[in-house]
């Protein structure tokens, strides 16, 4: 034979292709398991809040009752008085006190509970009554159980179900009483059905918490892509601010000589050097933000379509009024041309704050405020609260990222929230001249 046996301690292959445990290192972490005190507090609920801590008053309830409850049965159906009783009682309801902190210390005591019980009784045990579990103290280790499936893996839950069922089977095959009636079959029934429960419970805990836990990692990552699109279009939308001003600043250098007369030659070689560096800055431009650009036509980021400007606000608002919304304007200062990227910034907040209305508030009356100041714009979108249900949104959700990345890029500011009476408003204020915004 060329087969080669296995060495001590190695993994076995299963059917399934996972690797498992060798039975000797599988009993070995089972034992650290049920043998393990560690503190695993049971978790509180988490809605609604005023509840949170019900499941612990539940089980301070259950300690005090179980108790009283061990102490009668021993005293009046079996007949036992005195101290031991006592003790049985209060190791019964400190089983499943600890079990809320402790759940496997909680659980051996409640077997050492139980077991004191059982040893107590069995001289007085009469026909008709049970053994080795009196009728209380079956019923008071089930919380026990419930505590510790609620919090263990799957497997200790099974042993912690199986280890009371087996050393009750084992305690009635060889020291039951003649008239006492047996509890085996009860036992796995009940405790079987309680480890079912607690494993049930304690999956859909873990699967609440997980979806949770992704939802939130979702939420967090369709920001950041928010973020980034916007971002992309704003960089696509300055390219063509920057590369009609490197056009513009190419063609004049171009056409300079023709104004002077009787230039030098250092006058033309300077102006030739400027619009050479004009050209190559606007190549370089154009090969690494090109790739930015959408390649559909329709797109108003293309470079066939204009950038929009504060010029054009009237045809936004016409056409939010067309949508059913009422949308009055007011204009206050001076108004006159802004620099390109802040006549871009404030039509695109504008709009995006418009589309927000339309969105999350039919119905309501929307007012656009712009005024024009010496040194900065300041916009204002308000809204009243809606006057029906808004659809639902299958957007990111996340267009607020998007105007507060373009203020903050021309160094403004920008604020949205609920206002006092109803409704939302966004403010922002933006510098006429983003290049000599001092931080």
């Amino acid at each position: 034979m060329n087969e080669q046996s296995e060495p001590p301690g190695a993994e076995v292959e299963t059917a399934s292709g996972r690797a498992a445990l060798p039975r000797g290192r599988f009993l070995r972490t089972l034992a650290d398991d049920l043998l393990t005190i560690e503190r695993d507090p049971l978790p509180r609920v988490s809605r609604p809040r005023w509840l949170a801590w019900l499941p612990h008053a539940l089980v301070v309830y259950a300690a005090v009752f179980f108790a009283f409850l061990t102490t009668e049965q021993l005293g009046d159906h079996y007949g036992v008085t005195g101290g031991p009783p006592l003790v049985a009682a209060l190791l019964t309801g400190a089983s499943i006190a600890l079990a809320m902190f402790r759940p496997m210390a909680g659980w051996w005591l409640g077997l050492l509970a139980g077991g004191l019980s059982a040893w107590l009784v069995h001289p007085g045990v009469g026909a008709g009554q049970t053994w080795p579990w009196t009728p209380g103290a079956l019923i008071a280790f089930a919380p026990v159980l419930l505590l510790v499936a609620l919090r263990v893996p799957p497997r200790v839950t099974v042993s912690a179900v199986g280890v009371p069922v087996a050393l009750t089977a084992v305690a009635e095959v060889l020291w039951k009483p003649e008239h006492g009636q047996t509890t085996v079959l009860t036992a796995l029934l009940l405790y079987g059905f309680v480890g079912l429960l607690g494993y049930a419970l304690r999956a859909t805990r873990l699967a609440r918490g997980k979806l949770v836990e992704q939802e939130t990692i979702t939420e967090e990552e369709r920001a950041r892509r928010t973020l980034l699109e916007e971002r992309s279009r704003i960089a696509r939308e300055l390219h063509d601010v920057v590369a009609h001003h490197m056009s513009v600043i190419s063609i004049q250098a171009q056409v300079a000589p023709y104004l002077v007369e009787n230039p030098s030659e250092e006058l033309k070689e300077n102006l030739a050097g400027i619009r050479g560096n004009a050209l190559e800055a606007l190549t370089e431009l154009r090969r690494v933000l090109g790739v930015l650009r959408s390649e559909q036509p329709d797109d108003p980021a293309n470079p066939h379509h204009p950038q929009p400007t504060l010029a054009e606000l009237d045809g936004l608002v016409d056409n939010v009024r067309g949508a059913g919304l009422a949308v009055t304007t007011e204009i206050a200062g001076v108004r006159r041309p802004l620099a390109p990227g802040v006549e871009l910034t404030a039509y695109r907040i504008v709009q995006e704050a418009l589309s927000n209305c339309l969105r999350h508030a039919p119905g309501s009356r929307v007012e656009v405020g712009i005024a024009y100041g010496p040194r900065e714009l300041h916009l204002c979108i308000a809204n009243s609260a809606p006057t029906r249900p808004a659809p639902p949104s299958h957007g990111a959700g996340h267009g607020l990222l998007g105007m507060r990345e373009r203020a903050g890029m021309l160094g403004g500011e920008l604020a949205a929230g609920p206002r006092p009476g109803g409704g939302y408003e966004v403010s922002a204020v933006l510098p006429m001249d983003p290049e000599t915004k001092k931080d």
